[in-house]
């Protein structure tokens, strides 16, 4: 890589740790297990954490059990929050006689104004009452402790809410004293016929510096890493009918991926590159979904640059720590609960200590018997979510220190937005491409 008088400039490293062991599903057979253990094992961690909690929130409070309530006795209980809502799509309802009765709903969310909330414990179940914990707020999967008394009806009625809070986090590195630059992109959709091809060629020629003038040259430089979080081919949807595939379509389900792989191979070629699935992409559709095969991408697998990942996806470079999704937590919230933006739900799961609270009910994953992978036991220092419908970002500061940079990663085929991270003090900005395609 040269500047335009001739300088040679040196690309950046950066020291690089991969930490998605915890997401590798690897030796696990599955033999008929029910997703209930998997709620055990979430439960189980989440109420030895709040149990430490409580001393320090209300030590001169009992905790009691649901089926040691007692009416009107104040006490803390611990346990699973389940939201009864009756808008929720089952699968039922496609073969029900009454299913004209059913009301229309918007296709993005399912709330409905007579949902309420359950909390659920290893003995039972009781109906939670009150103004303070909000149905609008909450998704089944949640583990909280509430304050609160059992009333006439048999209900619970809450005056406060305990949640996990924000994991301990490591020290962030003192000493960095360059800049170095991290890119996110999500969504490349390559192979969607209203995509703009020019707009990731474009973007490949900045991050590998043949792109702009001397001091964007000197930026690319400063590019230690890509991450591409997500739906980075979308194969056209009529192919998947169940019918056998003439040999004239059989091209057509291969040539996104292949022209991906070129892309990628220019990535590689110049600096390391982590691609994460997608819902979209040719993998398991349950998370954790696994690493797309290197069989995929015989030209980028030749760089030992380039690195298959989960997803989620968790990740060290100079000792700050990645983690993000490809966003389908993030989009799943959304259907079933409320908030301003994506980034209060990416808040909302750090408080909650876990990234996906909706599986396995309305979001799909690997029933596994002894542990939830999803559970958040050490605070990131960056958050992504991928495939959100605009970029956003912010700053999420906990009780003890910690400090979270939120992103919010926009779908790169609908807005030609990247995001570039800078690792000295995790400020970062967006890099938008335009280009005419006819």
């Amino acid at each position: 890589m040269g500047g335009e008088s001739g300088e040679i400039l040196q690309r950046k490293q950066a020291a690089y740790t991969c930490l998605d062991e915890p997401f590798e599903i690897g030796n696990e057979k599955y033999g008929g297990q029910q997703y209930s253990q998997i709620y055990f094992a979430r439960l189980h961690v989440a109420k030895t954490l709040l149990y430490s909690l409580i001393p320090l929130w209300k030590p001169e409070l009992p905790v009691c059990t649901v089926l040691s309530l007692e009416e009107g006795k104040e006490c803390v209980i611990v346990g699973t929050l389940y939201k009864h809502m009756k808008l929720k799509p089952r699968i039922l309802d496609e073969y029900s006689k009454e299913r004209s009765v059913i009301p229309l709903v918007k296709p993005h969310n399912f709330m409905d104004a007579d949902d309420y909330l359950i909390l659920e414990d290893e003995g039972g179940r009781v109906k939670l009452d009150g103004t303070v914990l909000l149905p609008s707020v909450y998704v089944t999967g949640v583990v909280v402790a509430l304050l609160g008394k059992e009333t006439t009806k048999g209900d619970f009625l809450v005056d406060e809410v305990l949640e996990a809070g924000l994991a301990p986090q490591i020290d962030r590195p003192l000493k960095l004293e360059e800049d170095k630059y991290v890119v996110f992109v999500s969504g490349l959709g390559v192979g969607n016929m209203t995509a703009n091809p020019l707009q990731f060629q474009l973007l490949v020629d900045h991050i590998t510096g043949h792109l702009g003038d001397e001091k964007e040259q000197h930026m690319a430089a400063q590019i230690v890493h890509v991450v591409i979080a997500g739906n980075s081919v979308e194969i056209p949807s009529e192919f998947f009918n169940g019918q056998n595939l003439a040999s004239k379509d059989q091209s057509k389900l291969s040539d996104p991926i292949k022209e991906l792989d070129i892309l990628l191979t220019q990535i590689a070629a110049g600096l390391p590159l982590d691609i994460m699935p997608g819902p979209n992409d040719p993998t398991n559709f349950a998370l954790p979904q696994q690493p797309l095969h290197r069989c995929l991408f015989p030209s980028s697998r030749v760089y030992n640059t380039f690195r298959s990942c989960t997803n989620p996806h968790c990740f060290e470079l100079d000792k700050i720590k990645f983690l993000g999704t490809s966003g389908q937590n993030i989009e799943d919230m959304g259907k079933y609960s409320e908030a301003k933006g994506e980034l209060e739900f990416m808040e909302r799961t750090m408080n909650w200590r876990h990234m996906a609270p909706t599986t396995p009910n309305t979001l799909g994953c690997y029933p596994f018997t002894d542990r939830d992978p999803f559970l958040v036991e050490s605070c990131p220092h960056v958050y992504f979510a991928g495939n959100q419908p605009k970029y956003d970002t912010s700053l999420l500061n906990g009780p003890e220190g910690q400090i979270v940079r939120l992103i919010s990663i926009p779908k790169f085929c609908e807005t030609g937005v990247a995001v570039m991270l800078n690792l000295r003090n995790l400020e970062c900005h967006t890099i938008s491409f335009e280009a005419e395609f006819s």
